[in-house]
């Protein structure tokens, strides 16, 4: 359970084998928004459904017995019992156009519908409703509708690459340096953040990889985002779909080149400075830490 003191909006996260203790509970028969959460076990990928009831305590129940994907649900929902089927609609569709935008998660919905008629007033309560729910989901270890490179990025070439944020509920955060990795038939754009290095969405890799790379566990890696459609080949290139979250620089650095690499000196700003450079070295660590 999570809640902040002076919001109105409670989170509930209950994994499905105590689903029923929840639906005994007062709060199930409150209007809410839920958020069913599972593995795709073919690829690895967290899987999401978006969904909103009048009575979470039957549409549970229903999805407990007509849905396989999820293991937990999280359920958004008011301390006062203040929240309207107007209020749950909205947030449903705004869910789910933030969690298209974010790519992180494999979203469930079959499509995301109409965008419901909603009052000024009430849609003022639901954006910044949404806000606590994106809050408290991420601080549950959700961040479903944070975008892996959530702040501005400006690619030289293409211009400001950010998603498009629905009505009500602008992008936010400051800039980041953008890095370029560049080698044979590979040209990246990438952030570095406080999650790990994000490849931008349009930069390319080497499609072909050296035999010692086939090997290791970031050759694997790759073929992985291959089945995930993370990463589609285009000739003599691999071409990222979308943003894609690394652990680490040399990770991304390593998929892009198609071979293993020290990705804080491979990472570089437009003039040619290393990541280590921004990152690493003002931390007051020697040069030994970028090997």
């Amino acid at each position: 359970m999570a809640e902040i003191p002076t919001r109105v909006v409670r989170v509930i996260e209950v994994p499905r084998s105590l689903l029923g203790e929840f639906l005994k509970m007062r709060e199930a028969d409150q209007v809410g928004v839920y958020f069913l959460f599972g593995d795709d076990e073919a690829t690895g990928q967290m899987k999401v459904y978006v969904g909103q009831t009048g009575s979470l305590r039957m549409r549970l129940a229903q999805h407990n017995a007509g849905r396989d994907f999820w293991n937990r649900v999280v359920i958004a929902l008011s301390l006062t019992n203040s929240l309207t089927n107007t209020h749950a609609s909205y947030l449903e569709w705004l869910s789910i156009q933030k969690t298209r935008d974010a790519e992180r998660f494999v979203l469930e919905n079959g499509n995301s519908g109409a965008k419901p008629h909603t009052p000024a007033p009430l849609l003022a309560d639901c954006t910044e409703i949404h806000e606590t729910i994106r809050v408290l989901l991420s601080t549950l270890g959700y961040p479903v509708f944070d975008p892996v490179a959530r702040r501005a990025v400006t690619d030289a070439q293409d211009g400001p690459h950010q998603p498009d944020a629905p009505d009500g509920a602008p992008n936010a955060g400051p800039e980041l340096r953008p890095y370029i990795c560049t080698g044979p038939d590979a040209d990246a754009r990438g952030v570095y953040t406080n999650e790990g290095f994000v490849v931008l969405a349009g930069s390319t890799g080497r499609a072909e990889a050296v035999a010692s790379f086939q090997s290791t566990g970031y050759f694997r890696l790759r073929q992985q985002l291959i089945q995930q459609d993370a990463l589609r080949t285009d000739g003599r290139r691999l071409v990222f779909v979308r943003d894609t979250l690394f652990k680490s620089p040399s990770a991304a650095a390593a998929c892009v080149l198609g071979r293993t690499a020290n990705g804080l000196l491979e990472w570089r700003d437009e003039t040619g400075v290393p990541l280590w450079e921004h990152e690493v070295k003002p931390l007051g660590l020697g040069a030994e830490a970028a090997s």
